[in-house]
């Protein structure tokens, strides 16, 4: 039993068939929540299929055919919300199914919310509108245009296409390099009944991840595991470890021109820390000096001091132990920028770290953690990355270890930190 705050506690309750179920119990919310977590290897093949298949899925089920019926069924259950989608953490790719409603203690007498809220996930998940032994032909070309649509339309926001061009380019002969919701190009081919079978193999074969999270009856939980059980799974797939650790041969640089107002710069660096590493909590304060908020090197020295930068940061990627430092800089001030992000970097790894820079990273990281426990999905998020890569970290825990990091741990993870790729966007 894990203790994630004075409020919640997480246990694993059930392992079966490849499914592991866990319980987030907390009586601090209002609303129970219901969590369901395909997790694949990411890779090109299987990405535009993994982000067609919830999309295919939340359009309707066998007792609500359509989106609408669903909606409609919503809104009987008190306003429950539902949704589904992917993610990527790292190199897995993970296919998500949320449902959130009330707690059954505010919704009146001989109503159990959470079982009708399983039964709906769970139907829909199960039992999907399909017609000739595939999903309806007109639905798969309509979510394969909004999918398409959705790919093409990430160039809106330049920072952050910024940062994910950054980082394709540095993995781009890694998994991590294939973009969450997959390429456009490999979208045109995908035909219902390869959807279909896509989807049977992800129902049979890929890991499950469950959380259930809120104030629940032990009874309910039992009948929630007892119909998990009876999904018809097979042989489970074995998922592949992210590979954190890498030399770096050569600095790559990437020049991508686009009608923008300002560049965006974009360091690419291994940290060559794993997350679950006893040292990733001396990476984590490392980043937030460098780059995580208005006290940190990169904002005083690039934006305030040299008013070089509309913005200017450095953020992990703790699952596949990469960072990245990421800007929006006049054009001309490119190579002067990449000389000032480089020195505040050896400054730290000779370990000329100032009492204030040192202390207000601890008290940032410490806040960011307690945040985390205001928002039931936050919880989930947070102990979903803990399951993958197999650390026992709870919020107080993990705040401990980041008060114990000394300058000495920080300058240990400045030093394996080596520069990959620089990406440069501009008109």
């Amino acid at each position: 039993m894990v203790s994630a705050s004075v409020n919640e506690q997480l246990s694993k309750i059930a392992a079966f068939n490849g499914i592991e179920v866990f319980w987030i119990k907390s009586r601090k919310f209002k609303t129970n929540s219901i969590n369901i977590f395909f997790c694949d290897n990411l890779c090109r093949e299987n990405a535009a299929k993994n982000a067609l298949v919830p999309a295919l899925l939340r359009r309707g089920c066998a007792s609500h055919p359509t989106f609408g019926d669903i909606a409609l069924y919503l809104e009987e259950l008190y306003g429950a919300s539902f949704d589904c989608g992917v993610s990527k953490k790292g190199e897995y790719h993970i296919v998500q199914f949320y449902i959130d409603h009330i707690n059954d203690k505010f919704a009146g007498d001989n109503i159990s919310l959470f079982e009708k809220c399983m039964d709906l996930l769970l139907e829909i998940i199960n039992e999907p509108v399909a017609e000739d032994g595939a999903f309806k032909k007109d639905y798969v070309e309509q979510e394969k245009e909004n999918l398409r649509r959705l790919i093409e339309s990430r160039v809106n926001d330049k920072a952050q296409y910024a940062v994910e061009r950054c980082y394709e380019v540095m993995c781009g002969d890694e998994p991590f390099g294939v973009y969450e919701y997959g390429a456009a190009e490999d979208i045109s081919a995908i035909s219902p009944e390869d959807l279909f079978k896509h989807y049977g193999y992800m129902l049979e074969s890929l890991p499950m991840l469950v959380f259930i999270a809120g104030d629940i009856e032990d009874d309910k939980v039992n009948s929630a595991i007892k119909k998990l059980s009876a999904i018809e799974r097979k042989s489970i797939k074995k998922l592949d470890a992210a590979i954190c650790k890498k030399e770096v041969e050569s600095i790559r640089n990437e020049v991508e021109h686009m009608s923008v107002n300002q560049g965006k710069l974009c360091l690419g660096f291994r940290t060559n820390t794993d997350p679950g590493d006893k040292d990733y909590c001396s990476l984590l304060v490392y980043n937030t000096i460098l780059g995580g908020g208005v006290h940190s090197k990169l904002f005083q020295n690039i934006r305030e001091k040299e008013s070089m930068a509309y913005y200017a940061y450095s953020r992990l990627e703790k699952f596949k132990g990469l960072m990245v430092v990421s800007s929006g800089i006049e054009s001309s001030n490119k190579d002067k920028v990449i000389d000032i992000v480089l020195k505040q970097m050896e400054d730290m790894k000779a370990g000329r770290i100032s009492d204030y820079e040192y202390d207000s990273s601890i008290n940032t990281i410490e806040t960011g953690v307690k945040s985390l426990a205001d928002s039931q999905l936050s919880i989930v998020d947070f102990f979903l990355g803990q399951t993958l890569i197999k650390a026992e970290d709870d919020f107080e825990s993990l705040i401990q270890k980041v008060k114990a990091v000394t300058r000495e741990d920080i300058v240990r993870a400045a030093e394996r930190i080596k520069l990959d790729t620089i990406y440069f966007l501009t008109a």
